[in-house]
């Protein structure tokens, strides 16, 4: 299998710490957002919303982050990430689109303005949009510090998908400065989820570089023959 991503992509983060955590093999091909790769019609061939991460599986084309750990998931016999049904499942499920639809776009709203603006060159923060975040993310990181008042866990007793799912979409908190100090409960979430080993090996440095584990070898795969050089 192949994984199309890119490093400081908190969608391909997702995808790689399922992936490091259950030991699957992957060739992975960086897609560099800051050239607008994403954008290139050798790309949007094979994801027509142009954005990472894209599965690809003996010619199957998988794109939604969520939906990409689910199918890796799938693919481990014995895998302890992903109950195999009935309301395990339900419940992981459920954390996963709660995900997707509230927390993740609350916390963009500051990776969007306090790190890619600046880093795209396309000014400063805008502090209404900084505001209104701020009452998005209150919102949703309540729910989240109240589920885990009697929990290590999201879901069930032990590390599943909903916690790497939700996990990564912190990637970035720190240097966005997401206003989550209040959270005591989800800051000792989440410290948990810092500390596992599939955690550290998907680290990345602020230019989308991977530090440690296999993302830190040279990528190889079909990104040449994606974009030919000139």
């Amino acid at each position: 299998m192949r994984l199309y991503h890119y490093p400081f992509s908190s969608n391909s983060r997702r995808a790689a710490l399922v992936a490091v955590h259950l030991g699957v093999t992957l060739e992975w091909v960086t897609i560099d957002l800051t050239k607008g790769e994403q954008r290139r019609p050798e790309f949007l061939h094979i994801n027509p919303n142009g954005v990472v991460p894209v599965l690809e599986d003996e010619g199957f084309f998988l794109t939604e982050s969520h939906a990409i750990i689910q199918y890796l998931a799938s693919k481990v016999t014995g895998q302890t990430l992903y109950p195999a049904g009935g309301r395990a499942r339900a419940d992981v499920d459920r954390w996963l689109f709660w995900n997707a639809q509230h927390f993740q776009p609350a916390v963009g709203v500051f990776v969007w303005e306090n790190l890619v603006k600046p880093m795209m060159g396309l000014g400063s923060a805008d502090p209404a949009k900084l505001q209104e975040g701020a009452g998005r993310v209150e919102r949703y990181a309540s729910v989240l510090d109240a589920h885990l008042a009697d929990r290590r866990w999201i879901a069930g007793i032990g590390l599943t998908l909903a916690d790497l799912a939700v996990a990564a979409s912190l990637s970035t908190a720190a240097p966005a400065n997401v206003p989550l100090t209040q959270y005591r409960n989800l800051r000792a979430w989440f410290a948990s989820v810092q500390a596992l080993e599939c955690w550290k090996k998907t680290a990345f440095d602020f230019r989308g570089r991977n530090t440690v584990g296999p993302l830190a070898a040279p990528q190889t795969g079909r990104a040449a023959a994606l974009f030919p050089a000139a």
